[in-house]
This record gives C-alpha cells, sequence and structure tokens, in this order.
C-alpha cells in the first residue's frame, strides 16, 4: 500500500493533473499537496473545497439520502476539478482533491486511476 506521499506523486502522473491535495474536510487543512504553483494554490483550494463537501454532505442529510458520495466533479473553461472523497475507515473525514487540465485530461481515465490509488492508499 503506498503512503501519502507515494499515492500524490501517483496522482500527479495522471495525464493533464495540475494538482492534488489530500484534505481534512472537518478543519479544511491540506495534510499533503504535490503540484500546483502560482496558478493554483493547493492550501486555498483545500479549505474552499471543504466547504463544497460539507454543503454536499448536509444536503444529502437533509434529504434523508443514505449513499455515498464517489466524487464531486466541478467543470470549468480549462480544468476539471475533481474532489473524491476517502471512504476506508482510516481515511474517513478526508478527501482527495485534483486538478486537471481539459484539454490533456481523459476524464474517465482519470476517475478510473484515482480510483484504483485511493483503494490502495494507506493514511
Amino acid at each position: 500500500m503506498p503512503d501519502m506521499d507515494t499515492a500524490l506523486k501517483e496522482i500527479m502522473d495522471i495525464d493533464g493533473c495540475i494538482g492534488v491535495a489530500l484534505v481534512d474536510h472537518t478543519s479544511g487543512m491540506a495534510l499533503g499537496t504535490a503540484g500546483g504553483g502560482k496558478d493554483l494554490d493547493l492550501t486555498v483550494a483545500a479549505a474552499g473545497n471543504t466547504d463544497v463537501v460539507r454543503a454536499k454532505l448536509r444536503a444529502m442529510e437533509m434529504l434523508n439520502l443514505s449513499e455515498k458520495i464517489e466524487d464531486i466533479l466541478i467543470t470549468l473553461d480549462t480544468q476539471y476539478h475533481m474532489i473524491r472523497p476517502l471512504t476506508s475507515r482510516s481515511g474517513k473525514g478526508l478527501f482527495l482533491y485534483v486538478a486537471l487540465r481539459r484539454d490533456r485530461a481523459n476524464l474517465a481515465m482519470a476517475r478510473h486511476q484515482l480510483k484504483r490509488i485511493e483503494n490502495d492508499l494507506d493514511v
């Protein structure tokens, strides 16, 4: 099982990946990041996307939905932003945030690779 740093590096190998963060959605803190840069502050993205996850969880609770979120996709003009809550017991309360370039990423393959990496991740 890969550790957090290895998993983040594997995610950066996904075609078109700009940056990735492993985030605690109770605090909004990024526990680990890879990529990013001057055009993508992963610390700010982690905190902001925590609000997205919390809002979706609240909405699901109000709707009495007992399903789990597989991922949340935000489509921008030039990027895809994927939020994937971890489902393992050790990953409870954590999510992966991944930004991809739309012109280089294959969304279906990226989702498949992210699911595989998440299933193997040891946090």
